[in-house]
Order: C-alpha cells, then sequence, then structure tokens
C-alpha cells in the first residue's frame, strides 16, 4: 500500500494545478482540468462506476453496495487545486527512506534544510517514509494527499470483496484554496447522506468545527495636491487606511491568536495619496461574537466617515461561510463513527476546531453534512511542506474502516 501511495502523490503533485482567484472560469486554471481527466481514467481503470466529470470540473465515482442491509450512502471528498500562497509549478517531490531524526537537506544547491530545530514536531516521525519537497514549490500534499488515499482505498475495496459496505461516492472538487470549492457542487447528483473530507492535516485529526468567515474590501478614496502647496488640501488615502487598522484590536490577528480564539486579518493594502483599498478577512468560531466583528468594521468605518466624509470611505463585506458544527451536531454520528473507527485501528483522535476553512463547512449547509479527516501531511503551503507515508496508509485504513462500520451499524433490509 506504502508503495502504491507514493507513486500516486508524487504523480499527482508533478501536475501544476494551482488555483487562480483572479479567474473567473471554474476551474480557475487548466491544470486543474488535466488532473480531473487524468483522475477519471484512472478511477474507470480501477472498477469504479458511475464515472464523470462535469462542465465545471468536478469529478464523481461511486463505490456500489455489496451488502443487502440499508446503509446510508456515504461520500469522501478531495480537492484537486493547490494553494496560492507558494509556487505549485514543477514540484519534484523527494523520498525519504527510514528518516533518521536529524536535519533533511531538501535542495544542496539553494542550502534549504528541514530541520526538527525549526519543525520540532519532525521528531515524531523517526523511522517513517516521508515526502518532502525539493525546497523550491509546494508539495501540494494538501490536498492530493487525500485523492491519493480515497482512491486507494477504493481500489482496496473493490479487490476485496469480502469486506460488505453500502454504496460510497467519492467527489475530486476544483478550487477548495480559493474557496469556491462547493460553489458549483451538485449535492443531488451526488446523493450521499453524510461525506468526509480528507483534508486534515497530522495523524488523527477529526474536525467537525470551522470558523464562520467574512471578508471585508474598505477602499479609502483621497485627494492628491503637489506637496509643496498641500497644506489644507491635500487627503492622504494611505494614512486614512492607516488610521482605520489602527482601530482594530492589535492582538486580535492571526499572529496572536489561537484555538477558539478570532481574529482580523488585514490580507493586503494597495494604493497611493488619491487611492488605498485594504483586504481582511473576518474569523470567528462563535456567530454572535463574528457578528459583533463585522460591526466594529463598520462602526469604525462610520467614525472615520464622519470625521472625513462619508465619499472618502467605501466599505464592501460580505459572508463566506459558516460554522458547520451547527449542521453536523445534529447528526453527530457521523462524527461518532470517524472517531470509532480511528479508536479500533489504535489511533487517538484529536477532535479540534479548523482555523480555517474546508469544502465541509460550505457542503454542510447545503445539505451534506461533512467533517474532515486527517492526511498525515505538515506545513502545507510552502516550501517545507512534507507528508508521512506511514500515516497516508493509515488515513486509507480509516476510509476503510469507516465505510465497514456504516454497514456494520445499518439494519437489515
Amino acid at each position: 500500500m506504502k508503495q502504491e501511495l507514493i507513486e500516486r502523490l508524487t504523480r499527482y503533485a508533478k501536475i501544476d494545478t494551482q488555483s487562480d482567484p483572479a479567474s473567473n472560469t471554474c476551474p480557475s486554471t487548466e491544470g486543474q482540468w488535466t488532473l480531473a481527466n487524468m483522475l477519471v481514467e484512472e478511477l474507470k481503470a480501477i472498477g469504479m462506476e458511475e464515472v464523470t466529470v462535469d462542465e465545471n470540473g468536478y469529478v464523481m465515482a461511486t463505490l456500489p453496495a455489496n451488502t443487502d442491509k440499508a446503509v446510508p450512502t456515504i461520500g469522501f471528498l478531495a480537492h484537486m487545486d493547490t494553494a496560492t500562497d507558494f509556487t505549485g509549478a514543477n514540484v519534484n517531490p523527494q523520498i525519504v527512506e527510514s528518516y533518521d531524526g536529524g536535519d533533511i537537506l531538501l535542495n544542496k544547491d539553494l542550502h534549504i534544510i528541514l530541520s526538527p530545530t525549526d519543525f520540532p514536531e519532525l521528531s515524531r516521525y523517526k523511522g517513517h517514509t516521508l515526502i518532502t519537497t525539493d525546497g523550491t514549490t509546494l508539495l501540494g500534499a494538501d490536498n492530493k494527499a487525500g485523492i491519493a488515499e480515497i482512491m486507494t482505498a477504493m481500489e482496496y475495496l473493490i479487490k476485496h470483496p469480502e469486506i460488505k459496505h453500502g454504496k460510497v461516492r467519492i467527489a475530486f472538487t476544483p478550487d477548495e484554496e480559493i474557496g469556491r470549492g462547493p460553489h458549483k457542487f451538485d449535492v443531488a447528483a451526488f446523493g450521499a447522506k453524510y461525506a468526509y473530507t480528507v483534508d486534515g492535516g497530522p495523524l488523527g485529526e477529526l474536525e467537525y468545527e470551522s470558523f464562520n468567515a467574512a471578508q471585508a474590501k474598505i477602499t479609502f478614496k483621497g485627494k492628491n495636491v503637489h506637496p509643496g502647496s498641500a497644506k489644507g488640501k491635500m487627503i492622504n488615502s494611505l494614512k486614512l487606511a492607516m488610521e482605520f487598522h489602527a482601530h482594530l484590536p492589535r492582538n486580535e490577528a492571526p499572529e496572536h491568536t489561537e484555538g477558539y480564539e478570532g481574529f482580523y486579518h488585514l490580507l493586503s493594502c494597495q494604493g497611493d495619496v488619491e487611492q488605498t483599498t485594504l483586504h481582511y478577512i473576518i474569523r470567528d468560531f462563535d456567530r454572535g461574537k463574528f457578528a459583533a466583528r463585522k460591526a466594529t468594521i463598520e462602526e469604525i468605518a462610520a467614525k472615520l466617515q464622519e470625521k472625513y466624509g462619508k465619499e472618502r470611505i467605501h466599505i464592501e463585506m460580505s459572508d463566506q461561510y459558516y460554522n458547520m458544527r451547527e449542521k453536523i451536531e445534529p447528526v453527530k454520528e457521523v462524527v461518532d463513527i470517524a472517531y470509532e473507527a480511528m479508536t479500533n485501528l489504535g489511533i487517538e483522535p484529536i477532535i479540534k476546531p479548523i482555523r480555517g476553512g474546508t469544502d465541509g463547512s460550505q457542503l454542510s449547509y447545503m445539505g451534506l453534512p461533512t467533517p474532515n479527516i486527517f492526511t498525515g501531511g505538515e506545513n502545507f503551503h510552502g516550501r517545507y511542506e512534507y507528508i508521512s507515508v506511514d500515516n497516508m496508509a493509515k488515513a486509507v485504513n480509516v476510509i476503510i474502516e469507516i465505510v465497514k462500520l456504516f454497514e456494520q451499524k445499518a439494519a437489515t433490509k
């Protein structure tokens, strides 16, 4: 199984599927089409049925039931795109057999080292087979590891018909990294009662809480006058933007928060004297605190509008997704079965909130309760990304065990 996982992940990783927020197409990049079409052929080759890819690049397939029990249809999903934070072109995965616990030289020419001094969690992986980058790109284990694990689990179930299971649906989606993963996902066509995204990090992660999320774009209009004669005339939009940002709570930012703490995050600032634009994301697990954060943005803007003129500050703010816990808790059995699957396999479940987004957040509000399970990866979105193949194999076993448990707990028709 480990060799299959290495082969699949390295093959998928070499395809540049980095998504593009500036694109209006779906998928947002051609590379995602390349991977989608590859996966369609692979799904057919391993024996999956009802294999489709729609006009928006969503790949779906079916593993038919082989039991007489009334088992609910369950699904497993992973996304094909990679993050926009760091280049995903020309990925060259490196295999580290039986990691010795020391420094890993990713790139000799550039002297890029993956070290347990900088990343202490590396020490947990002594003896494991690791897949790393070559130090010049991300790896793309987020989420191509999830694709490899789902594909390997389905192939195993096809080759072992003695394992009884209900109908299983799988999907590989585009553009998760730019927040659009479920936007054109056909929940009715997918036809599952419950699903799991295989998109988490280290061994044992089991997540069914996510942020409530919004984005805000604030534009400041200035008045540019020659600085030699600017007294009483110039209005510097950059300074308006700085004044706005100074009103936000300094410690309520990503670099100062953890656990269930929310934040305001300034993503970008573009401007000059005449016009400046600030882009923020706003996050909180609690719906009431989330609403209060958005109100704070509006109140600060209103104060500056009163001070400088309403025409000087313009806000565009919209919600992105909500805490999926609200939709998953009423059907907690979907989490409980994943928890039981892990414990059956000797894996300690780590239940914690996702300090970020997942397709499951939006899918849960679209009528498909979708918690998230681990892939085995670390340091996503950058040159120091790596994944344990040993833990990838454990993720495959968790998928198989979840499928088995749904069948075992179902009533006979």
